[in-house]
């Protein structure tokens, strides 16, 4: 039987449901709002008023991104980098985080403490630029990859979580005779999945969303260029041409104009957010208990 509700569990239930449903809009107000901009004409935009539902329907604002030849295979690009990017980091994490886990490695805190310094502290712009150079990186595809394939707060995250698991695991594989190999991908690793999956969000959301690497180490190489810097360079050349536009400076925009950089910036972030609230919710499930369980504890 089911226990009747107090009147005040009547008021906290309703408080809970009131907050949530805050929380909700909140969360998702700003979205709707860009989508409903990015779907509205850049005219009457630009005479506010617009919330979460296009006022004046047109695509103009995806017509002016789709219209760009590079814009192609600047996506698979970026989709190449962002799925070996997120596959070669997630293997080296685990090769790393899986001996740092050991307590019999003799050498872990000092590798520890030299991994956790490189998060505070790092040698610059020009230093790493020179440093590339010299490993033959510039203009090449893997100036994406190599710098990304290790990141100390995803060791941290999947040590710590296999810090939680039974070391009876461990043991009793090595009396069976399984090698540390065997040992780390077919029993550490299926037990580590919402770890992986924490760590392959990071991973793989970073790679997407990166464009400022585009413009330093491979300006050279357009059949290079990402997504995200060819949005980039969309934006800035809309501003350009509105910004000499006299009648838009003056508040007034001529009829010919048929895009602003606030339309367009709208359509170029429903553009880059699309795949990763594709991919979202896959990942949703392993998230919060891998970034929990995963998370930093003592030595």
């Amino acid at each position: 039987m089911f226990k009747k509700k107090t009147a005040e569990d009547i008021i906290v239930d309703l408080v809970v449901y009131i907050s949530l449903i805050f929380v909700g809009i909140v969360t998702l107000y700003p979205f709707l709002n860009v989508l409903a901009i990015s779907f509205n004409d850049a005219l009457d935009t630009v005479r506010g008023g617009i919330y979460i539902w296009p006022r004046k329907w047109t695509l103009k604002n995806y017509e002016i991104i789709v219209s760009n030849p590079q814009i192609y295979n600047a996506a698979l690009v970026s989709v190449a980098r962002t799925v070996l990017g997120t596959v070669l980091g997630i293997i080296c994490t685990m090769f790393v985080a899986y001996p740092l886990s050991r307590k019999d490695f003799v050498l872990r805190r000092p590798f520890s403490a030299i991994m956790v310094l490189t998060m505070y502290f790092g040698a610059g712009l020009i230093p790493t630029y020179l440093l590339y150079r010299s490993l033959g990186l510039l203009n090449t595809f893997w100036v994406y990859i190599v710098p990304a394939l290790l990141g100390m707060f995803n060791v941290v995250v999947v040590r710590s979580y296999i810090e939680s698991l039974p070391s009876s695991l461990i043991e009793s594989a090595k009396i069976d005779g399984a090698s540390e190999f065997r040992i780390l991908w077919q029993i550490i690793f299926p037990l580590t999945l919402p770890a992986v999956a924490t760590i392959a969000l990071f991973i793989g959301v970073g790679h997407w969303n990166s464009w400022f690497d585009v413009y330093i180490f491979n300006s050279q190489r357009p059949d290079l260029s990402t997504l995200q810097y060819e949005l980039q360079k969309i934006l800035a050349s809309v501003s350009m041409q509105v910004g000499r536009n006299p009648d838009y400076q003056m508040g007034a925009m001529a009829e010919t104009q048929q895009v602003t950089p606030n339309s367009v910036r709208a359509s170029m972030t429903i553009v880059a957010t699309a795949p990763i609230i594709m991919v979202y919710p896959f990942l949703q499930r392993y998230f919060v208990k891998g970034l929990t369980l995963g998370s930093v504890k003592g030595e």
